[in-house]
């Protein structure tokens, strides 16, 4: 029986408070130290942080293949680690390592895992989507990494799953199938489904993320939307950039940048950030300053802050130089 009847606008999944230690002895270390997080349904949450700060185990304490020390996990309300397959049917997983059965073909393989649901995907056009139809019939050992990246995604998301979590899921992918990644991960969001995914290719969570929760030594130090983390907090902010001019000129123009505006040139780009720019007046002082240095903006939006500077800064909330794009 169900511990809860969790609201439909509940959360998929919720974590409080969460600590898990790894290893014994000497080698003992506390890996996660009370973890805070939520994924929403219908939206991809992406888990960010540096190599060992815990977020293959903490998606293996989601997924009920591991238990916390303390606190409480909950997917629509139940505890995975005590799972029925009620529960493990709505579900789907892929790991970045292992997991998948060497001598069987990949074809034979989704399509196993699709026969143990009730409604699941075509397992041949799935294939087909992911590109790996014409070698689905060699055993997956013979396929290179990025094929059985694939293989391992379509088996996570044959059985439409209700909620998904994807380990390093473009991890080894070529430029040209990683969009249809995204696009499968996002058939998934579209319907309902709530996704929690770890990825190191920053851009890759840029353009997928809808929530972001930033790890840092067994912590969640920041978590919000995307749009929430990465909003500038100081006034309204703009890149402007003079791609006709020389960085220099650029350098030049913010030594001497009118006192009411922050500038901050970008490093080796023709290119800054100006912070205080808060109505029309504002833009119209900026112009008359750009005018004098003999300057043209080529594009001038409001500023966010890059995934990248979250990462190195979870806790700036100030301008920074804008990074190449």
């Amino acid at each position: 029986m169900p511990e809860t009847s969790p609201h439909p606008e509940a959360p998929a999944l919720r974590l409080h408070e969460v600590r898990r230690t790894l290893g014994r002895g000497a080698a003992r270390t506390e890996v996660l130290r009370g973890v805070d997080l939520e994924a929403r349904r219908g939206a991809v949450t992406v888990l960010l942080g540096p190599n060992g700060a815990g977020k293959s185990t903490t998606l293996a304490l989601c997924h009920g293949s591991d238990r916390p020390d303390s606190g409480t996990v909950r997917v629509f309300g139940r505890d995975p680690w005590r799972a029925d397959a009620d529960l493990r049917a709505r579900l789907g997983v892929m790991w970045q390592e292992g997991g998948l059965p060497p001598s069987v073909t990949a074809r034979r393989f989704v399509r196993h895992v699709a026969s143990l649901h009730r409604d699941p995907l075509d397992p041949d056009a799935l294939l087909g989507r992911l590109r790996i139809d014409r070698v689905a019939d060699r055993p997956i050992r013979r396929l290179s990494g990025g094929q059985r990246q694939r293989v391992a995604l379509a088996a996570a998301v044959v059985g439409r799953p209700d909620l998904l979590f994807l380990d390093e899921p473009t991890a080894g992918l070529d430029p040209e199938t990683r969009p249809v990644v995204h696009d499968v991960v996002r058939e998934h969001t579209a319907r309902g489904a709530a996704v929690l995914l770890t990825t190191h290719l920053l851009d890759d969570a840029e353009r997928l993320a809808d929530d972001v929760a930033i790890l840092r030594a067994g912590r969640v130090v920041r978590a919000g939307t995307l749009a929430e983390l990465t909003r500038v907090q100081d006034g309204d902010v703009m890149d402007v950039r003079f791609d006709e001019a020389r960085a220099a000129d650029v350098r030049a123009w913010v030594a001497a940048a009118p006192a009411s505006f922050r500038a901050v040139a970008s490093a080796g780009a023709p290119a800054a950030r100006v912070a205080g720019v808060r109505s029309p007046a504002d833009l119209e002082a900026l112009a008359a300053s750009w005018t004098r240095a003999g300057l043209f903006p080529t594009r001038l939006e409001r500023a966010v802050l890059r995934l990248e500077e979250l990462l190195q800064s979870p806790d700036a909330d100030t301008p920074s130089p804008e990074r190449s794009r």
